[in-house]
């Protein structure tokens, strides 16, 4: 059975960290850590879990900036969509500066191409690429829950308005990717609360049935 934790690391952008393990084989996986945190580090600890990846679902600052600190801290890989590699290691692409965030570049070992599958335990993990937040931008779907990063929001979707944004094809990655998954999907998003695939289908103003899309 899967697990998960939210966690809240940097508050001025309240970026959820979800910590997500197997019960059975204590295999987790570490989703956007925004920051260095002992916190954090300690719990995945105290639980006797093997850290098999952190994944990125995208290389914006505030979801990269413990990259760094849990792979070495906990001796685990890095991962991210491959369209999202160069991120990680250029502030000027990943806006940390802007953002004024310290953080420590550290490249990925493992780029996620189109779609691909892994398993924590007996619990299958489907990372799905959905373009148009960021051209990399991936959403991590281990039924019954979708971790969304940036891409899909509760009644919101993610910003197109940065270099490698695309407001169309965020929408039809959304339609085309997502909306086709059971309608009691729990939606985890990157930022603020959840929600699930039918009540986002139904009351998105973006991207619902109704929504106008052109």
């Amino acid at each position: 059975m899967l697990k998960y934790k939210i966690y809240n690391l940097i508050q001025s952008y309240e970026t959820n960290t979800y910590l997500v393990w197997d019960t059975d084989s204590s295999e987790a996986i570490l989703i956007d850590p925004a920051a260095p945190s002992d916190l954090l580090r300690n719990d995945i600890r105290q639980l006797n879990l093997y850290l098999k990846m952190i994944i990125n679902t995208h290389g914006h600052g505030d979801h990269i900036g413990g990259n760094k600190f849990f792979s070495e801290q906990l001796a685990c890989p890095i991962a991210i969509q491959e369209k999202d590699a160069s991120l990680l290691c250029d502030p000027n692409q990943n806006f940390t500066e802007i953002m004024g965030l310290k953080y420590e570049p550290k490249a990925a070992s493992i780029l996620f191409k189109e779609n691909e599958t892994f398993y924590l335990g007996q619990s299958l993990c489907e990372i799905i690429h959905t373009p148009g937040h960021t051209a990399g931008g991936l959403v991590i779907y281990a039924d019954p829950y979708l971790f969304s990063g940036d891409t899909l929001f509760y009644r919101e979707i993610g910003r197109t308005d940065l270099p490698n944004g695309n407001y169309h094809q965020l929408i039809s990655s959304i339609r085309t990717r997502l909306f086709v998954l059971p309608n009691d999907t729990i939606v985890l998003p990157g930022h603020g609360e959840s929600t699930t695939i039918g009540d986002e289908k139904k009351d998105n103003p973006y991207c619902s049935n109704s929504a106008r899309y052109s």
